[in-house]
């Protein structure tokens, strides 16, 4: 037995300002307005990171 709350809203995506790291190895991103620091660094590989910005969903 399955129970179905119907279809979900699609939750709008935004652009939004990240920092991204300059790793090739590694995968981190992080969005801007959660970083505490002008220009980060990675928290998985310590590299260096760099701005892009990517539609995301929007966050309340």
């Amino acid at each position: 037995m399955s129970f179905s709350r119907g279809p979900k809203e699609p939750v709008p995506e935004v652009e939004t300002k990240i920092w991204v790291c300059s790793s090739e190895d590694c995968n981190g991103w992080m969005r801007e307005s959660y970083s505490f620091e002008t220009e980060p660094a990675c928290p998985f590989c310590k590299s260096s990171m760099h701005q892009e910005v990517r539609m995301l969903p929007e966050l309340d």
